[in-house]
This record gives structure tokens, C-alpha cells and sequence, in this order.
């Protein structure tokens, strides 16, 4: 069996930068162990896999040990194949997925994803999170991941986590974020227990991330720098209980699965 994959860079506006993931179309879905190893052949941050249905796409996300409920750059690299490469028609594309539905729509050269916001409340840091960061955030934030705030770009730039002890938390990742010096915030992301040590760059984690910073701001708009070693730049517009998140891509790689069946 052949399987068309293309390998995209997703918040990048050049191959190398921004947050690479495999994006497969297919026909109707395969057998759930299958995407799951080709996921873990890819050991990209994400595999993304969409089908086709009556009023749009169904668009499921895999890391290299497990699925996932939501994926933004992936979504934003699965956007730009079927956008870019695939001819798609319309200004919108509709995703079904396991965070409810996801649209796509063309903004200039940019693509923008409409996510659901995910306020954090506040809490008191686990001391695995603070030895595992390596040094006291200001203030500490919990929902899907936890988000630790520090003082300058940077600080946070210049962590060197103690992976083993963030992958023992009872959260998604760790989120770290800061003012920006050139941009309104910056961020980091380790997810070790997910397969990813460091991600270079999330759009998940924007949607926590945004409607803290417009609060503390008090903006709706943003602009954003993930500062790992790739980077990758996202744009933000709050909207209520949604989060327009923005940002380009480009085609690093195309090619075919062989998966000897």
C-alpha cells in the first residue's frame, strides 16, 4: 500500500525554521496502529492524517508514542497541503476533530486557525516543575499544560531543563513564557512525556497563551516568538472563547509510504 506524505514547515516562512510535521492524505482512515507507526517512523513532533467528508475533512493528530486532541501546527501544515498542493477551492477549510471542529481560512500569505481558548487558573508550583525548570518562575498557571512565567526573554531562552524530572508531571507539558523584547511575548515548550523534548513550535500551547498575555496586555491582538533553537513566529487574535492563530508554511519534502502490505 502507497501512502502520499508531504513534510511541511508549519510557522515558517523558509524551510529549517518553524515546527515540522508530516501531513498524510488519505481516502478513508487506517487502522489505528498503522497511523501510530507511521507516526513513529515519521519521529516528527506530529503526523497528521485527514479523510475526506460531506462538508469538509476529518483530521486526526500523532506524535511518535501517541495520539493527541489538538495540534496546531500540525493543523496549519495540513491546511497548507490541502490549500497549496492539493488545489483545494474554497477560502475555508472545516477540520472535524477531537477538540471539535477547526476552520482554516486563507489571511493574506498567511494561514489562520480558529482554536478554542484555554484559560489557565493559578497554582501552586509542584517542586518536580520548579526543580525540572531549574529555577522559580514568577508565577506558575494550570489547564492542559502548566505555564510558568518568567521575568525577561532572556530567562527563558536561556533554560536547560531537567527533562526527566517534566516528564514526570501530571500535565500535557510545560509551557514557559515571557515578555518579548521585539515581539509582545515569547514562549518555550517540553513535553517529554509525549515523545517531545523540546517542540519548536506549538499552537496548542498559543491558545493558553494568548488569553493570558491579552489580559495582562490588554490587547486582542498579538505577536508572538517561540524561541527554541528552530523558532517560528505565531500571530494571535482573541476572540471570546476562540483564538485566531496565524502564521506561514512551506513544503520541505514530498514523497510516498511504502508500507509493504
Amino acid at each position: 500500500m502507497k501512502i502520499r506524505q508531504y513534510q511541511v514547515d508549519a510557522f515558517a516562512q523558509r524551510v529549517f525554521e518553524g515546527n515540522p510535521a508530516a501531513v498524510c492524505p488519505l481516502e478513508a482512515w487506517l487502522d489505528e496502529a498503522l497511523m501510530q507507526a507511521i507516526a513513529s517512523e515519521n519521529n516528527l513532533a506530529e503526523t497528521a492524517f485527514f479523510v475526506p467528508v460531506d462538508d469538509g475533512f476529518e483530521l486526526r493528530w500523532f506524535t511518535p508514542v501517541r495520539e493527541v486532541d489538538l495540534c496546531g501546527h500540525a493543523t496549519l501544515a495540513a491546511a497548507h497541503v490541502l490549500f497549496g498542493i492539493l488545489g483545494y477551492p474554497g477560502e475555508i477549510i472545516s477540520f472535524a476533530t477531537r477538540s471539535g471542529e477547526l476552520r482554516v481560512e486563507r489571511d493574506g500569505d498567511r494561514l489562520a486557525m480558529d482554536f478554542p481558548a484555554v484559560p489557565c487558573g493559578p497554582c501552586t508550583p509542584p517542586q518536580a516543575l520548579i526543580e525540572g525548570l531549574g529555577r522559580r518562575p514568577e508565577r506558575v498557571f494550570a489547564a492542559t499544560d502548566y505555564m510558568a512565567v518568567f521575568d525577561s526573554e532572556d530567562t527563558v531562552r536561556a533554560l536547560a531543563p531537567d527533562l526527566v524530572r517534566l516528564g514526570a508531571l501530571d500535565r500535557r507539558g510545560v509551557i514557559v513564557t515571557a515578555p518579548g523584547r521585539a515581539v509582545d511575548f515569547v514562549s518555550r515548550f517540553f513535553a517529554p512525556n509525549y515523545g517531545i523534548d523540546e517542540d519548536p513550535v506549538t499552537g496548542s500551547a498559543h491558545c493558553a497563551l494568548a488569553p493570558y498575555w491579552a489580559e495582562r496586555l490588554g490587547r486582542q491582538q498579538l505577536r508572538a516568538r517561540q524561541v527554541s533553537p528552530r523558532g517560528g513566529d505565531v500571530h494571535c487574535r482573541l476572540t471570546g472563547e476562540r483564538v485566531v492563530l496565524s502564521g506561514h508554511a512551506v513544503t520541505f519534502m514530498t514523497g510516498e509510504i511504502d508500507t509493504g502490505e
